[in-house]
């Protein structure tokens, strides 16, 4: 495996991984353990509108989804990215560094956030169904943010 390969690959356990957490955050967090409807008195109890919690859960899941299926991930977790913000702004932000602490700390969300960071700079790595287009004011403007990989390639020239 070469090392355009592994980046590649890596990238993609990446967007898998973290498209598992926001499906999994989603499924069962806010609908399994709280109910929506318990997602949503939440919501209003930091004083955001409870209509967010739906929106919320619904941008959470799709774009867990989107992220495994490697669909546009670049887009995708910068979409996601504010709910992250708005987790350490209304929620867990008082709290402390450390997520153990009661509520949570600010420290996952952070976490998520700069995660999400690198694979919006890394792309969608391999095996991505409908890769990021980047426009980079080249002849090669919307080209894939990232070749997709469905078996051994070379490294790209250099």
């Amino acid at each position: 495996m070469t090392q355009y390969q592994r980046i590649e690959f890596a990238t993609f356990l990446l967007r898998v991984t973290l498209g598992i957490m926001y499906l999994s955050h989603s499924l069962v967090l806010k609908l399994a353990t709280y109910g929506l409807a318990g997602t949503a008195g939440f919501f209003e109890s930091v004083g955001l509108p409870g209509w967010l919690a739906y929106v919320t859960f619904v941008a959470e899941a799709v774009g867990g989804v989107l992220l495994v299926a490697g669909v546009k991930t670049r887009w995708v977790v910068l979409a996601l990215m504010p709910a992250l913000l708005g987790a350490i702004i209304w929620v867990h932000g008082l709290n402390g560094w450390v997520f153990t602490a009661p509520n949570g700390g600010w420290e996952y969300p952070a976490f998520l956030i700069v995660v999400s960071i690198v694979q919006f700079l890394l792309g969608d790595g391999a095996y991505a169904l409908l890769p990021s287009r980047i426009s980079g004011g080249n002849s090669a403007a919307g080209a894939p943010a990232t070749k997709p990989v469905r078996g051994p390639v070379a490294e790209p020239a250099r």
